[in-house]
């Protein structure tokens, strides 16, 4: 069997704003394995800035796990543990390999009979404008979930917005969840929350910066808005490191990102952890390409999660692989009449 890596650079259409920048551009890695003239292919979706992998040696490890691919999956996962992109890259393409086609990985309903998954809408932040516009797109697709970055603008600029759509639409016919990504300070957040959760959302991400497990644990304690665990869960190794961290903050809610916590086996230890003590979950991509994306929604589509599921980016970049993958009145489909972009795959797997 032989393995190789090739850098991919996916251009945003328009810049896309977090609260600890904008982006244009994402890197990503693409794992091949050849056999006997098969092909499997996986996607190791670093995000610089965030993942715990965004290393000097990224390239380097990456290149030793294929020059050591004879080794197996097991093995290199086990030696990999710092790197979870290239776990989760290493997971898909191996996956990829042994399956009767290289992108149906977890045969199910979502492939054979377009069983959908429904799905949040993503409002990047930006100007009141452009953000107000974003909300008005989404709605009118059919979205009844809807997720809003916050953090980049005034605040109560944002709970305005929020505040618009509130009066709008009622919780029952609009679910909004809001995502901070880290951005309050520990001190304003709670003022900030308990403001927050007279709109009556769902949860919040992440309010405050990761590693503050103290003051997480009180605003968990105390708020009268669910929050959600994301970035936090990122750079935890080790069963009971994880169930130290939700046993101490005891969060209401975790999203898994399984390019940033491991891949599969990394996310389904958080689930069988979370699930004994009573903490909900869902699932977001992390602006994986489709190849990756592709893997992840299949993935959550046999979980069976009821929740609206953060797997709406396929549609971000201008040089995306073409797929079967369809957003469509909130929900993603995979069209079996759809095809994957056949010329650029051959042009990675050469």
């Amino acid at each position: 069997m032989k393995a190789y890596a090739k850098k991919y650079i996916l251009k945003f259409k328009r810049p896309s704003g977090t609260s600890r920048g904008v982006l244009r551009q994402k890197e990503t890695w693409f794992v091949i394995l050849e056999k006997q003239g098969k092909y499997g292919i996986g996607e190791c979706g670093i995000l610089r800035g965030l993942s715990i992998d965004d290393r000097p040696d990224y390239e380097a490890k990456l290149n030793w796990a294929c020059k050591h691919i004879g080794q197996g999956l097991a093995f290199l996962c086990q030696e990999l543990t710092e790197f979870p992109s290239i776990q989760f890259g290493l997971e898909q393409a191996f996956m990829s390999l042994d399956a009767n086609t290289p992108f149906e990985l977890f045969p199910s309903n979502f492939i054979q009979k377009e069983s959908p998954i429904a799905i949040n809408g993503l409002i990047w932040m930006g100007s009141e404008t452009f953000m107000h516009q974003q909300i008005k797109d989404k709605i009118a697709s059919g979205f009844s979930c809807i997720k809003l970055k916050i953090g980049a603008i005034d605040f109560d600029k944002e709970f305005k917005l929020l505040e618009g759509i509130r009066s709008r639409f009622s919780s029952k016919e609009i679910e909004l969840r809001v995502d901070a990504n880290g951005a309050f300070g520990p001190e304003e957040a709670a003022y900030k929350l308990n403001k927050l959760s007279k709109l009556e959302l769902h949860s919040i991400e992440q309010p405050i910066a990761v590693g503050q497990w103290e003051q997480m644990t009180l605003l968990c304690k105390n708020t009268s808005l669910p929050i959600a665990l994301d970035e936090e869960l990122i750079g935890i190794y080790g069963k009971e490191r994880k169930r130290e961290l939700l046993v101490k903050t005891q969060p209401q809610y975790i999203i898994l990102k399984p390019s940033l916590i491991g891949g599969f086996s990394g996310a389904l230890e958080w689930i069988s952890l979370a699930e004994d003590l009573d903490v909900k979950w869902w699932v977001t991509s992390a602006l994986e390409s489709n190849i990756g994306l592709n893997a992840i929604a299949q993935w959550t589509y046999t979980l069976q999660n009821k929740l609206p599921q953060g797997l709406g980016t396929g549609s971000l970049f201008t040089n995306n692989l073409g797929s079967p993958l369809e957003v469509s009145n909130g929900k993603l489909y995979y069209r079996k009449h759809l095809s994957w972009q056949s010329n650029l795959i051959e042009g990675l797997c050469l």
